[in-house]
């Protein structure tokens, strides 16, 4: 499976952005799948995961009523939403699967990465 987020860009505080990742190799539609960030000088953490069998998400509580992961199954890309941006958003953004989520473990299982996007936030 190899995946690849795009949508990055930079932005002003307050302002969206609409992050997405298509796959290509496995069907893509079968993954749990996840958004992980990384800030310079920081590790990567978890931002939001969404389930493909159930449709149940997962955000982190920084993110939580500001970003929105969803699924276009016909278009094989899941997509991460993000409003109200703040420079605290700012870092490198990865999108990654997995057969199987597994909130209770580091990267939620996550198996698969993709190459990261770039989000600027300015203040």
């Amino acid at each position: 499976v190899q995946l690849q987020a795009f949508g990055g860009g930079l932005v002003q505080a307050g302002g969206s952005l609409r992050l997405s990742c298509a796959a290509s190799g496995r069907t893509f539609s079968t993954l749990d799948m996840g958004w992980f960030r990384q800030a310079p000088g920081k590790e990567r953490e978890f931002v939001a995961a969404i389930s493909a069998s159930s449709g149940s998400t997962y955000y982190a509580d920084s993110v939580k009523g500001r970003f929105t992961i969803s699924r276009d199954t016909a278009k094989n890309t899941k997509h991460l939403q993000m409003n109200s941006l703040k420079p605290e958003d700012t870092a490198v953004y990865y999108c990654a699967g997995a057969r199987v989520l597994k909130p209770s473990e580091n990267y939620y299982g996550m198996e698969y990465w993709g190459k990261g996007t770039q989000v600027t936030v300015s203040s």
